[in-house]
């Protein structure tokens, strides 16, 4: 049961850092399924020998694989742990294969899980335990009626093995839930919880990784004309608003390619990259502009131009430049739009 449980813990602790945030494939239910008929394997070297008769647990990973994988699983977890039974012979050789190696697959299938086995798992522990129980008792059965086992004995077994599921599903449990917090904790350091954008720091950090594979990149810094007048106005909590549906039309604009992120305030920062030329960056913005434009927001007709609007800057290339120097260019060619009149794009050095 220590065995077990040691080994258990060791993989998960290994899948957690290699499938985080990755959908399980094929090639790793190969190694999940073979893991389990290794750990299988593994507790039949330190076997109890009682009048002729092999005892271990070797039916507890098995069980366990088939009930949160199915028989397809199952099957190949037990190939390994039913060829060594065979290789050790014996006057129970049919008993140990039949009831401790094929048993616990066929009833773990029968319990098993009917959702799609993907990663994280979770597994529901009183179902789980109610076919440990079922499969043990029709175990111990077969075993009582066809080996000199004793009821003690039994009721031993029993025990550890329903300790050892129990702990297994606990741990995958704990394990899923180590990655939802994770996962949650990724999202939270990462993106703007207003505008569920990314953050400037997640931006910068994406950015400049770009930058080191020689891609060339646009910057562009958008910001919402006359925001304080609109807070002003109309509070806080609309001012929010406006900020989540602007950076929902900004997302719904760009390329796919295009990343947007929250710069601050009432700023967001865009970078078009894949070699994207000047030209084809100032057509996306003016769509964006006049997205913003048409677009009807509440209270927008107490605005200093009856509509709100926004003003944006566009860098100019990237070559030979940091990401800051080119986030500055374009935090210049934006304030001259606002300098100008508002609801305009600026190129830096395009001389306005």
């Amino acid at each position: 049961m220590t065995l077990i449980i040691a080994l258990m813990f060791i993989a998960l602790k290994v899948k957690e850092l290699t499938l985080f945030e990755k959908k399980e494939s094929n090639y790793s239910m190969w190694l999940i399924s073979l893991f389990f008929g290794f750990l299988s394997f593994s507790v039949m070297y330190n076997q109890l020998e009682f009048e002729g008769m092999l005892l271990d647990l070797r039916e507890v990973p098995l069980f366990f694989i088939s009930y949160i994988g199915g028989w397809k699983w199952g099957v190949i977890s037990s190939v390994l742990p039913l060829f060594y039974r065979f290789l050790l012979g014996g006057p129970t050789v049919v008993q140990g294969i039949g009831l401790s190696i094929l048993l616990p697959v066929l009833l773990g299938s029968l319990f098993h899980l009917k959702t799609v086995f993907k990663h994280p798992i979770i597994i529901k522990i009183p179902e789980m335990m109610i076919g440990c129980t079922i499969f043990e008792i029709v175990k111990f059965i077969g075993l009582y009626l066809t080996t000199p086992i004793t009821i003690p004995l039994i009721l031993a077994m029993f025990f550890f093995a329903s300790i050892a599921v129990l702990a297994m599903g606990l741990m995958v449990n704990d394990n899923h839930q180590n990655i939802s917090l994770r996962k949650e904790l990724e999202i939270l350091s990462n993106h703007d919880p207003l505008t569920q954008l990314p953050n400037i720091r997640y931006f910068k950090k994406n950015v400049e990784t770009l930058m080191a594979k020689q891609s060339t990149v646009t910057i562009s810094m958008v910001d919402v004309d006359y925001f304080k007048n609109y807070n002003d106005t109309h509070g806080h909590q609309k001012g929010d608003h406006i900020l989540k549906t602007v950076g929902l039309i900004l997302k719904e604009n760009v390329r796919v390619d295009d990343f947007v992120a929250r710069y601050g305030g009432e700023e967001f920062i865009i970078c078009f990259s894949n070699e994207v030329n000047q030209t084809a960056v100032y057509d996306i913005v003016e769509r964006i502009r006049k997205a913003i434009e048409v677009y009807t927001f509440e209270g927008e007709e107490h605005q200093p131009d009856k509509r709100l609007t926004i003003s944006i800057g566009i860098s100019s290339t990237s070559k030979n430049k940091t990401l800051e120097q080119l986030i500055k260019e374009a935090d210049d060619a934006l304030y001259t739009s606002k300098k100008v009149g508002r609801n305009q794009i600026t190129e830096y050095g395009s001389g306005i």
